[in-house]
C-alpha cells in the first residue's frame, strides 16, 4: 500500500511540474535572435570583392537582383548584407567592428600577405598579431570602404 501511495504521490509531482513548466513556457518572452547585419556602401563591387574573395565568404542569393545588394552567410543561418547607397566612405572606430574566426589564423594572414595586404594588431602595429588575455589570436583589418573587420581563432 505504501509503494502505492508513494507510485501515485512521484506521478502527481511529476505532472504538476510538467503543467508548471508548460505554463511558464507560455508566458515567457520569445527568444530574440540575429539573422543579418547590414553594411551601407559606396562601392557595392569592391566591397563584394573583398568579402567574397579576400574573406572568402559564402555568397547566398538575394532576391532584389537590382545590383544593389550583396548577400553573404556568416554562420548559422546569419547573413551579412552589403547594400549600395552610402554617399561617400567614412572614418570608423576599431571598436565598431564585424569580427570573423578561422580555423588557422597562421594560414589566414599568410594568405593575406600573399596577396599583399596588410593587417594589423590591436595597438595598431603592421602585419602583427594579438593575443588577448584568453588566449585567441587576432588581427585587424579594413574593407575597402574602411569598415574595421577583427579576424580571430576563437574556438565556439
Amino acid at each position: 500500500m505504501k509503494i502505492i501511495q508513494l507510485a501515485t504521490s512521484c506521478l502527481l509531482l511529476v505532472c504538476t511540474c510538467c503543467i508548471n513548466s508548460s505554463a511558464q513556457s507560455n508566458t515567457t518572452k520569445p527568444k530574440v535572435t540575429i539573422d543579418h547585419v547590414a553594411i551601407f556602401v559606396v562601392d557595392l563591387r569592391k566591397e563584394q570583392s573583398f568579402y567574397r574573395d579576400v574573406l572568402q565568404v559564402d555568397t547566398i542569393a538575394e532576391p532584389f537582383h537590382d545590383n544593389k545588394h550583396a548577400w553573404f552567410s556568416i554562420g548559422n543561418g546569419i547573413a551579412l548584407h552589403l547594400i549600395q547607397g552610402a554617399p561617400q566612405p567614412k572614418e570608423y572606430y576599431k571598436n565598431h567592428h564585424l569580427c570573423f574566426s578561422v580555423g588557422s589564423l597562421t594560414d589566414f594572414t599568410k594568405r593575406l600577405l600573399d596577396l599583399q595586404l596588410s593587417f594589423e594588431d590591436v595597438a595598431g602595429k603592421i602585419n602583427a598579431i594579438t593575443t588577448r588575455v584568453d588566449g585567441v589570436h587576432q588581427i585587424w583589418m579594413k574593407d575597402p570602404e574602411g569598415y574595421w573587420i577583427e579576424v580571430n581563432d576563437a574556438k565556439h
